[in-house]
């Protein structure tokens, strides 16, 4: 395989980083801002010393304020030192707002496959049927939340899948491009004593990502499909979405964990199960089948 231009054929009108330097940036755009605000995160009892959130409050915090200087980052990077468009970051196709709208409805439907395939072989015990309904507070809230997963996810999309990928595509190729994309990922998810299983989930997470990306030419459905899994595990099922609590009542069903970590993902959520490891793998199988037969599109957001 060669260097290839992903998203759009619009050249790099400045300079383009070499590719053992673009990780190195993802890192350094990604730290920097964590690094400079912890101190303040702290002090307004937002997040704990370790960087985790303090209720609702330290949700918003790290959903808003932890992601903004990133995309800035990255979005003035591309724009002065690269000379790139939007378009050859994943920013293009005629119907943006409806590919995204399509991508939100098959990540809302993905994760909740994923729990409740869980909970029919016994991992989760229902404790609750959608309680947050009676709570006009809870469900302002959750559409709050709504907004603020629009914000987070649609930035990771852009600096991974949208950014990165495309930058080192342009200067290695896709199949090189995808696995060190997928490894930065794991990189700045980790965390120190998790799971063997959870890592292999973010990778697989970041393998998928990549695969919808590719396929439908654009970032737009993956952003939606990346809103939706963080939207619907955190609100509809009181369970943690990597490994983060929204402290609300459930929006749909209110799922207690039981049994094994390995089946129910543990502290984690169900991001840490062996069964989200086996949608993650049909998934991308699947893209990868209706790569090679040619198919028109992968699914509703396709182009």
């Amino acid at each position: 395989m060669t260097p290839v231009s992903l998203y759009s054929p619009d050249p790099a009108r400045g300079w383009l980083p070499w590719a053992w330097l673009a990780p190195i940036l993802m890192v350094f755009f990604n730290a920097v801002p964590v690094l400079a605000l912890d101190g303040w995160m702290q002090s307004q009892h937002w997040s704990t010393p370790h960087g985790d959130p303090i209720g609702l409050a330290g949700l918003y915090a790290l959903l808003w304020i932890g992601f903004a200087p990133t995309l800035v980052a990255v979005l003035a990077w591309v724009r002065f030192v690269e000379g790139r468009s939007l378009a050859s970051i994943g920013l293009t196709g005629p119907t943006p707002l409806i590919t995204f709208l399509r991508g939100l409805a098959v990540g809302c439907g993905t994760i909740a496959l994923v729990v409740v395939a869980i909970w029919i072989t016994g991992g989760m015990q229902a404790a609750g049927l959608g309680q947050a309904l009676r709570s006009p507070e809870s469900l302002l809230h959750i559409g709050l939340l709504l907004l603020s997963f629009i914000f987070q996810a649609s930035v990771e999309e852009i600096i991974f899948r949208g950014w990165m990928l495309s930058v080192m595509a342009r200067k290695t190729n896709v199949a090189a491009a995808v696995l060190l994309v997928s490894f930065v990922f794991c990189f700045l998810h980790f965390s120190p004593h998790q799971p063997p299983l959870v890592t292999l989930n973010t990778f697989l997470f970041s393998l998928f990502a990549c695969a919808w990306a590719l396929r439908t030419g654009s970032i737009w459905g993956v952003m939606g499909w990346h809103t939706g899994w963080n939207w619907v595990l955190a609100t509809g099922f009181e369970l943690p979405v990597t490994g983060m609590n929204a402290h609300l009542p459930a929006l749909l069903v209110a799922l207690r964990p039981q049994g094994a970590d390995a089946l129910t993902g543990g502290a984690q959520g169900p991001e840490g199960s062996y069964l989200c490891s086996v949608f993650f793998v049909a998934a991308i199988a699947w893209i990868q089948w209706r790569k090679t037969r040619g198919a028109q599109g992968f699914s509703p957001t396709s182009r």
